[in-house]
């Protein structure tokens, strides 16, 4: 189907007919066909036309006005036909016009041209070429416009829905930022550097590296003592206080913890085992602060025990398709335990394996003497078990320093089954150091 373009209209107004009528023939001759030519025979006329024209829709470029008119003048007439089509261009064609009606046209109706009578062919041509090219070009400059704030509007609208989204994305981002942050309080960061993972989503079932590693175990004394005169609430705010306290001495020494069994806490140290020991150390240190704020009848002072032991250990995910869990397997894990569980019959804090003594880089840092060898559940060789007493109070740790080559000659004779000599040295430890649970202990051996 051929769309169909209306022409453009020029409207001619005068009150003349033979005016009329010469211009629309001039007209014609220059332009031929090119545009629509309407007459009014005055003003009143000439808006009722404009009204018509406008109303179905056709475009009037150019009106060309007589100034005097026996209905209207027509300056007023070019003043209202602005109000009505403001982008109609507006000639007047007169010999009479007084300066102030082309004043008044040019103010109140944006007057283009004003042309003399009688006219000469030639301008009157260009004056109309040049008012609907001008027209033509102000159309395509609205238009452009028009264009230019429809995209600018489409503009701010996405805009909008980018800042929208990009609003929802942060929203969103800080929301995965959380939730990792929060994955990563029950999967360690630490295990997923030791089993190369950049984030808990990588990691499958059954993953698993071997590596040197240090385990700690500890666990408070006489805990279920303490937890029957707590409430459900006192016993949870009780852990919880205890062990926001013992995480940073672990963290702190490049260690994590692998798991809370209750009070208990099992902790990994990859790399140097000094890490482990020290780690050890602070959480006794931090304990000995803590202990400081505990001087009532109802919180009485605690005590932990310390079991650190090192061994190439398998470290991966265990568990089934809908329950995983990250956790290390071997002999070193079990016998940690039980290093831990040595600290009561010793009456000591912290005990380490003679394979953590041995991976020590820097032994000399610390306060550590062997204190006895014992056979482990299912195996048929004896560990050494070293006593680490940096934490302890000062004078019960000068009183080991100070004695401790008496000590250590008591030990050697006890095993050797020398108990006169044993007893003697040992003797000369509890009176030097009485506090010596390990001396004290040796020595009720011998009796």
């Amino acid at each position: 189907m051929t769309k169909f373009y209306k022409k453009l209209v020029i409207v001619c107004v005068d009150d003349e007919a033979t005016i009329l009528t010469s211009l629309k023939s001039e007209l014609r001759k220059a332009f031929g066909e090119e545009y629509r030519i309407e007459i009014a025979e005055g003003g009143e006329d000439a808006l009722e036309l404009l009204a018509e024209l406008i109303e179905e829709g056709d475009e009037i470029p150019l009106i060309i006005s007589d100034y005097i008119m026996p209905d209207m003048k027509g300056d007023e007439l070019l003043r209202r036909v602005h109000e009505i089509s403001p982008k109609t261009l507006k000639v007047m064609l007169t010999g009479q016009a007084t300066i102030e009606a082309v004043a008044n046209a040019v103010k109140y109706a944006k007057l283009y041209r004003y042309i003399g009578k009688p006219w000469q062919d030639e301008d009157l041509r260009l004056t109309v070429t040049e008012a609907i090219h001008s027209y033509s070009q102000d159309k395509q400059l609205a238009q452009k416009n028009y264009q230019l704030i429809e995209m600018n509007q489409e503009l701010e609208t996405l805009t909008r829905r980018q800042a929208k989204l990009i609003a929802e994305l942060q929203e969103k981002e800080s929301y995965l930022q959380a939730l990792n942050e929060s994955f990563l309080r029950f999967v360690p960061r630490q295990f997923l550097q030791l089993l190369k993972k950049n984030s808990f989503l990588d990691i499958q079932l059954g993953e698993q590296i071997q590596q040197e590693i240090s385990v700690l175990f500890s666990d408070i004394r006489d805990f279920t003592s303490l937890s029957e005169r707590m409430t459900p609430d006192d016993n949870f705010k009780f852990i919880n206080g205890y062990l926001s306290r013992m995480e940073p001495a672990i963290i702190e020494n490049n260690g994590f913890i692998d798991k809370y069994i209750g009070d208990a806490i099992m902790a990994l140290f990859s790399g140097d085992a000094d890490r482990a020991v020290t780690g050890g150390i602070a959480m006794l240190q931090r304990l000995a602060d803590y202990n400081t704020t505990r001087t009532r009848p109802e919180r009485p002072p605690i005590k932990i025990g310390i079991g650190i032991n090192t061994g190439i250990l398998i470290l991966g995910t265990v568990g089934g398709t809908s329950r995983m869990d990250g956790t290390v397997i071997g002999d070193a894990v079990n016998l940690a335990s039980r290093l831990e569980g040595l600290t009561k019959e010793y009456g000591v804090p912290l005990l380490i394996s003679d394979r953590t003594f041995r991976a020590l880089k820097n032994p000399e840092n610390y306060d550590i003497r062997l204190i006895d060898r014992v056979r482990v559940k299912g195996k048929s060789e004896q560990v050494g078990v070293y006593e680490v007493f940096n934490a302890d109070p000062p004078e019960l740790r000068e009183g080991k320093l100070a004695m401790q080559s008496n000590f250590e000659r008591a030990i050697v004779s006890y095993h050797a089954s020398d108990k006169e000599v044993a007893i003697r040295l040992l003797e000369q430890c509890l009176q030097a150091n009485p506090g010596d649970t390990v001396a004290r202990m040796y020595w009720q051996r011998c009796q």
